[in-house]
């Protein structure tokens, strides 16, 4: 969440700020700020009263030292220790309704964010490699019916629309790219971590998917008010980066890097309309997820690098994809910078997003209570960062298609073969 004093210093510039992602979240500033008056006011006034009842107190010792009656010196204290319990009560409940409202307020972008309005407005970086020539190329769909590599009916059977089962050939190709994705990323660096597919309601809080993307979660574990306490995890985002959650490092600890793979589980609430065809989107797929909780002074270069590393998984894989920057008007809820993979899908003739990458500032960090002592001993916020290193299904789909051959059949990159067991099916 935003740091109550930036917004308490300069509410203007922050407005200014929300503004540029379109959207009204920048009326929400207001009413923070009118919380935060109410909750200092009564806080004020309750150190005032304590200050007055802590006098009084010293008052009745000495009168009972005379023998002198206290009766009405002690009605005063109690009317006192009334409107003090009636002030923490007041100030409890501006208080959580200021947290309420920070956590609707979604990150303020990096300066040099390029400003748009939606996708239309996100800049090309680079592109690597070439388009493959193809005559009439197949899409992943035809490619998985032709060699029984994936079987929608038997998803539907078990799980409804939404859901695939990859059999055979198609299963081991999923489990080699994982383990391919795992054992590129622990070169890199990484950690490698094994996570609960579950996680609790504050973890989703903590990382920015709830309360605003609740609709598009599967929630569990409701409690007698019908509020869910348990969700799926839809990215190993939410439990790998809770994995610090309210926990103070020292700044030796730092940078920690880590990799994950999970099943990913999302409702996909939003998405009529849009491109459902094969396994481009699903309700459940598989990812690998880099992580990484660095200095503040370090975040953005990190940003750069975490995204080399996801690129270096489609480069090893030799397929062609490009690298954009998402504007303003298009960036995710917590981020504040934001780079975006798309690998190219001959089949469907487009582009398609293989890879978020983002820096989240001290956004997360402040949301889940992450802190780390630097060298003069000042709890400070750090910097959290994550990236999809990478997606399967729609890794799964470009390599069907830009990997396919004359005769229909499908060459496995070489630094894929050892994991998969052949070149080509």
């Amino acid at each position: 969440m935003l740091d109550i004093r930036v917004i308490r210093d300069n509410p203007t510039a922050v407005q200014d700020r929300l503004k540029v992602r379109g959207g009204d979240h920048w009326k929400l500033v207001d009413d923070v700020l009118a919380c935060d008056e109410s909750r200092r006011a009564a806080e004020t006034a309750k150190q005032e009263l304590q200050a007055s009842r802590k006098r009084i107190s010293k008052d009745i010792g000495m009168l009972k030292g005379k023998g002198e009656d206290t009766s009405p010196i002690e009605a005063e204290v109690r009317a006192i220790n009334e409107q003090i319990a009636s002030l923490d009560a007041e100030a409890d409940i501006s208080s959580a309704r200021q947290s309420e409202l920070l956590l609707n307020i979604p990150n303020l972008t990096h300066d040099a964010c390029p400003v748009g309005r939606d996708e239309a407005a996100n800049p090309v970086v680079r592109e690597w490699g070439a388009k493959p020539s193809l005559h009439e190329p197949k899409d992943h769909v035809e490619l998985a019916l032709k060699h029984g590599l994936i079987n929608w009916d038997d998803g539907i059977r078990t799980a409804g629309s939404g859901f695939v089962v990859y059999r055979g050939k198609g299963a081991k190709l999923e489990r080699a790219l994982i383990n391919f994705l795992l054992d590129t990323q622990a070169s890199n660096g990484y950690e490698e971590v094994n996570v609960p597919h579950l996680v609790k309601r504050e973890c989703m809080e903590g990382t920015g998917q709830l309360p605003k993307f609740e609709d598009d979660m599967y929630g569990t574990d409701a409690d007698e008010a019908g509020v869910n306490n348990l969700f799926l995890a839809p990215t190993a985002e939410v439990p790998v980066t809770n994995l610090y959650r309210d926990t103070i490092l020292t700044e030796s600890d730092l940078p920690i890097k880590m990799v994950a793979y999970t099943p990913c589980f999302r409702r996909e609430a939003g998405s009529a309309g849009r491109d459902n065809k094969g396994i481009i989107r699903m309700h459940q797929f598989d990812k690998v997820e880099l992580v990484q909780i660095v200095h503040p002074d370090q975040g953005f270069e990190v940003l750069e690098q975490l995204t080399a590393h996801a690129e270096s998984i489609l480069q090893k894989l030799g397929l062609h994809y490009r690298t954009i920057e998402l504007c303003t008007g298009d960036i995710g809820f917590s981020s504040a910078k934001t780079y975006d993979i798309e690998v190219w899908a001959p089949g469907h003739g487009k582009y398609l997003e293989v890879s978020s990458c983002s820096c989240f500032g001290d956004y997360q960090a402040r949301r889940m209570k992450l802190r780390f002592k630097d060298h003069e001993g000042k709890n400070r916020f750090p910097y959290t960062l994550n990236g999809s290193g990478t997606a399967l299904p729609r890794l799964y789909v470009a390599l069907l298609e830009q990997c396919q051959q004359l005769d229909g059949s499908i060459r496995i990159p070489d630094v894929l073969v050892p994991y998969f067991g052949s070149e080509v099916i």
